[in-house]
């Protein structure tokens, strides 16, 4: 029998290995997508997936989506879906948000693997698609983002087929223009920052013609004006897609760039907290973004990112050599990190929710990670260093014991993953009120489950209930004994997530504390037997 040539091994392995890690995000989707509670945007964000549904349902005459709170300025793509879906899945329908929310979270890892493999191979594929999974800003909060989720997994695939466009240029096939259409119409179909996606596409077509000309003479003009003639489809399609998820983008000429406008500066009366410090989210400093990306991502991502200059001073010679196309592909990612970063920098748009409006940077990290990671790699087997193996050993020893750190908080967090911050950040449980931890009130879902499983004598009305959240988010999960107030001085029980010093604001005894590593993540109080002044609320800390 011949030997198996050892690349033809390594990458059966790696064929093996992904299809594993698949079946491990299927049957983990599967299993705990009911296990999350319901975010603070749901149930406004469902109504308006209802309304959009009866406008095309009245043909075009129902126009009370278009008057519903802010939320015409958001397109409708998610919200659709899940509206269309309620009466046919017999779930409760945010379960059924939960889970459509997991779906776009897993076409996000396929991305990552799809774009990741385009720069590099399916070994760099399926570290990235490792590194998205240990972000727990992607991977704890697929469930439950169902705006910046979708969103994110649409830019991605946009981006991703920006790349194949700038790569072939002459030779754009059928699929990519198809791919792009319903991407940027997608990505714009769920929020108007969409529109980085054709700014991307823009500026990667006239680099590529700019690379093109310096090299070869070619022309840039009109190579540009032949892309023009060829991406038309791509834009026809991306407007009719964006139309029909966010009707009221178009039915005035007006409409699309109010919504830019109103997103540039968009504020409101509300805090939020970085590193212990408490600011209005219009107030939030230019390094508020990089803050929490520096406590969110896993180490080693950060560690991989923070090799990118050793990885230029080793590989220099090997990039500039590289084929076009491969620079191109690279080039494309950066410019997906680098330009937002830089819009924030610039802009200083309001923030809150640490890095939940711009989980659409978590992909594309994770791949620039992986990547970094893979180049030192190399660049150390590539070295005329003596002990070369030793450090190629020992590398690898530090990114998978770092891997390995965070995999083990995230299974002890569990479903909570997405308040998990990393070890710059200090000991996790003083830590977590020094951050915005879990701002969606998640963890309110087991509270209210083990509510309902205390032995409570019978009353004649039922059990007044107060919750430090927006009541849609507590009250699917109660039975006929209780009823939420939002006279918080009259409750029975009260419910507070510990996020932002929530849970202080009224007293009582605490009768279920929500834990995990340590940190109460949520409370319920008894407060049947507090009289005259300890029923009033206190304000919180901040």
């Amino acid at each position: 029998m011949k030997p198996v040539p050892a690349q033809l091994s390594s990458a059966s392995t790696l064929r093996r290995l992904t299809r594993l890690f698949w079946l491990g995000l299927i049957v983990w989707v599967a299993l705990t997508f009911r296990q999350h509670g319901i975010s603070n945007d749901e149930y406004v964000q469902h109504t308006y997936g209802q309304m959009l549904l009866d406008w095309y349902r009245s043909g075009f005459t129902d126009q009370d989506a278009f008057h519903y709170r802010n939320l015409y300025l958001y397109g409708g793509l998610f919200d659709i879906i899940a509206a269309a879906l309620d009466p046919y899945i017999p779930i409760m329908i945010w379960d059924i948000r939960h889970l459509l929310s997991a779906l776009f979270g897993l076409l996000g890892f396929y991305g990552v693997s799809r774009f990741a493999h385009l720069l590099g191979g399916q070994r760099l594929a399926l570290l990235s698609m490792t590194m998205l999974l240990l972000t727990v800003s992607w991977s704890g909060t697929m469930f439950t983002h169902t705006k910046d989720v979708p969103f994110a997994a649409c830019m991605l695939w946009a981006l991703y087929a920006t790349a194949l466009v700038a790569r072939d240029m002459e030779n754009i096939s059928g699929k990519t223009i198809v791919l792009l259409g319903f991407a940027v119409g997608g990505a714009l179909g769920l929020r108007v920052g969409g529109a980085f996606a054709v700014i991307y596409l823009i500026l990667l077509v006239v680099w590529r013609a700019w690379l093109d000309h310096i090299k070869n003479g070619y022309p840039v003009f009109s190579r540009l004006l032949r892309m023009v003639v060829v991406l038309l489809p791509a834009a026809v399609l991306a407007f009719v897609f964006m139309a029909i998820c966010w009707p009221w983008s178009v039915i005035d000429v007006d409409n699309i760039f109010e919504a830019a406008a109103s997103f540039s500066h968009f504020d409101f009366n509300m805090q939020t907290m970085v590193n212990g410090v408490i600011y209005n989210i219009g107030d939030v400093p230019r390094s508020y973004l990089f803050q929490y990306l520096a406590v969110k991502l896993p180490e080693a991502a950060l560690l991989g990112l923070a090799a990118i200059p050793v990885v230029w001073l080793l590989c220099k010679h090997a990039l500039k050599a590289a084929d076009i196309e491969t620079r191109i592909v690279l080039h494309t990612l950066l410019l997906g990190i680098l330009f937002p970063l830089g819009f924030v920098l610039n802009d200083k748009p309001a923030l809150y929710n640490g890095v939940r409006h711009f989980t659409f940077l978590l992909p594309l990290l994770a791949i620039l990670a992986a990547w970094s990671v893979l180049s030192v790699w190399q660049a150390l087997a590539n070295s005329h260093l003596k002990a070369r193996a030793t450090f190629q050993a020992l590398w690898a020893g530090v990114i998978t014991g770092l891997m390995l750190v965070t995999l083990v908080d995230i299974i002890q967090l569990h479903p909570y993953e997405y308040v998990r911050l990393n070890r710059l950040a200090g000991d996790q449980k003083q830590a977590q009120f020094k951050w915005e931890e879990d701002y969606w009130s998640s963890a309110l879902r087991a509270a209210a489950d083990q509510l309902l499983n205390l032995k409570l004598p019978a009353r004649p009305g039922p059990y007044w209930v107060g919750a430090c959240v927006d009541t849609p988010q507590i009250e699917p999960y109660l039975d006929g004994r209780f009823s939420v107030t939002r006279r918080w001085e009259e409750a029975d029980f009260y419910l507070s997530t510990t996020n932002m010093h929530c849970h202080e604001v009224m007293q009582g005894k605490v009768i279920i504390n929500i834990q995990r590593e340590g940190m109460s993540l949520a409370v319920v109080k008894d407060r049947r037997m507090l009289q005259g002044k300890d029923r009033l609320a206190t304000p919180a800390k901040n």
